[in-house]
Formats: C-alpha cells, structure tokens, sequence
C-alpha cells in the first residue's frame, strides 16, 4: 500500500498543470477609460494640475499620470482618496441599473441638452398629448 501512496504522489506532483492559466488576474489591466476621462475632467474643472493632486494625496505626480492614462491601477483605497479629494464619490450599483444611473447623472450634469428645460409628463406620447397642450396654452 505504501508502494500505491508513493507512485500517485509522485505522479502528481509531476504533472506539468499550470494552474496559473486558469485564474483570472484580480486586478485589470487599466481603470475603465471614462473613469480615467472622469477623474482627469474633475482635476481639470478644479483647476489642479497633477502636480496638485499629487502633492495633496502624497503621491508621487508621475502616479497620478500612470493613473490617467490607465499604465496604473491603482488600490482600491488609493482610488477611493483620489475621487474623493476632487469632491466626487464612489458607489456600487447593481450591473443591470448602471445605464439608469448613467442617465440620471448625465441629465443633472446637463439638464437643459434634451428636453431645453421644458418639464415633460412621465406617460406622456411627445408632443401629441392634447391635455399637456391644452395646459400650455392656459398658461399663456
């Protein structure tokens, strides 16, 4: 029996498994290029070089491009300290809601672009609803 333990330990640590070329990396290659675009803007709409931003998160100005142009990914807290020094914030939201929330955000960042700031009903059919109309010229 001990003869049997031997030949299939010996076996098995012969196998030339790479294991490695079944996991998957925890970390991507890059953050996602609107994020990066994002987090860019936000520097830039705060007037703050990278430098800046660098010297306020005590990171070195060459780790804030590497982060830009995605050669970095950053820690998750690193990430977490760099949103929030430009006053933005992180939030998880379900997969199947991420373009729901994409649009509310984009809607409050530029209210006026779609509808030229006229209210809409929710149900309404466009233009052809008469009650939405008829309201419009009363308020004239």
């Amino acid at each position: 029996m001990s003869y049997m333990w031997h030949v299939i330990c010996y076996t098995i640590s012969d196998m030339k498994y790479d294991s490695s070329s079944h996991i998957k990396p925890l970390r991507p290659n890059g953050l996602p290029r609107d994020l990066r675009e994002a987090l860019k803007q936000a520097r830039l709409d705060r007037g703050w070089s990278q430098r800046d931003l660098s010297s306020r998160l005590g990171l070195p100005q060459t780790h804030i491009s590497g982060i830009e142009s995605g050669k970095i990914v950053p820690r998750y807290d690193t990430l977490l300290e760099l949103v929030r020094s430009l006053d933005h914030d992180l939030v998880m939201v379900p997969r199947p809601l991420a373009p729901v929330v994409q649009s509310l955000i984009r809607d409050r960042l530029h209210p006026y672009r779609q509808g030229e700031g006229e209210e809409r009903s929710l149900y309404a059919d466009g233009d052809n609803d008469v009650s939405t109309q008829e309201q419009r010229k009363d308020e004239v």
